[in-house]
């Protein structure tokens, strides 16, 4: 556990890798499929070599289809000292299968990354759609954390229902996640920067948030930040938390602090 400094922000930089998947699932057409390929052609190893250069470690939410398809990528990101965590198998819509379903694919990812990167310790929900077994089935799995609700803007102990575990919410927003400002609303890189900067000053200054519980959790994917001008916007903002003494951490450590 790192010392407390007053007012410092844990900056989580997350990256969904969804690559193809959900196109592949969807039945789509080669634009859309290339569109998704993106991620690993170009996105991720720029994402890698920003993430080297400031010395940061994350964690990369990883489909487990992708994984199967891509494996020597996500070595790429294991070697370089990055959390591998779980995002469904082919980026399913949770909410729509039944308990077994979910169960099992849970499961069949939880292997596949296993088999890749070891223990698996988080997860987030494809297009944040939880069904009502998700977080129950997640913890009996062994989780130690979810990143897909959005009731709160600092991680806190959630006590899982019908389960004697317990998981670490690390709360995410829609103007934290870079498909929705820059895919869906296709604001310029300026926006972007000041929308994700304003958050960050937020954090630091809020009387009503603990010093040592200020988490700034960004949801990020390289199909989307991976392009050249958002990559830029996105070590500018690094630079700027960097300036403003943000402490840059994957998941895993600070959930590990909230379930001491």
């Amino acid at each position: 556990m790192h010392a407390i400094i007053m007012n410092e922000v844990s900056v989580c930089l997350t990256f969904d890798v969804d690559a193809e998947s959900a196109q592949i699932r969807k039945g789509e057409g080669p634009v859309k499929i290339s569109k998704g390929q993106f991620a690993v052609q170009r996105g991720i190893p720029r994402i890698l070599d920003l993430l080297k250069k400031y010395d940061i470690k994350s964690t990369f939410f990883v489909c487990g289809w992708v994984a199967e398809k891509y494996p020597e990528c996500i070595q790429n990101i294991i070697a370089d000292g990055h959390e591998i965590a779980a995002h469904g198998y082919l980026h399913e819509e949770l909410d729509k299968l039944e308990f077994n379903e979910e169960t099992i694919v849970h499961e069949h990812t939880n292997q596949i990354l296993e088999d890749l990167a070891g223990k698996i310790k988080g997860f987030r929900a494809p297009y944040w759609k939880l069904s009502k077994y998700t977080l129950t089935i997640i913890a009996e799995m062994g989780y130690s954390y979810d990143s897909s609700l959005m009731d709160e803007d600092r991680p806190y102990v959630y006590s899982v229902p019908e389960s004697p575990k317990n998981l670490v919410e690390f709360p995410v927003e829609w103007y934290l996640d870079d498909w929705v400002l820059f895919e869906q609303l296709l604001q310029p890189p300026a926006a972007v920067f000041e929308t994700w900067k304003a958050q960050y000053d937020a954090i630091q200054e809020m009387k009503d948030l603990e010093d040592s519980r200020r988490v700034y959790t960004l949801t990020s994917h390289p199909s989307c930040i991976g392009h050249a001008y958002r990559i830029q916007m996105l070590e500018r903002l690094i630079r700027y938390m960097k300036s403003k003494q943000a402490n840059f951490s994957k998941l895993q450590p600070i959930a590990a602090e909230y379930l001491l």
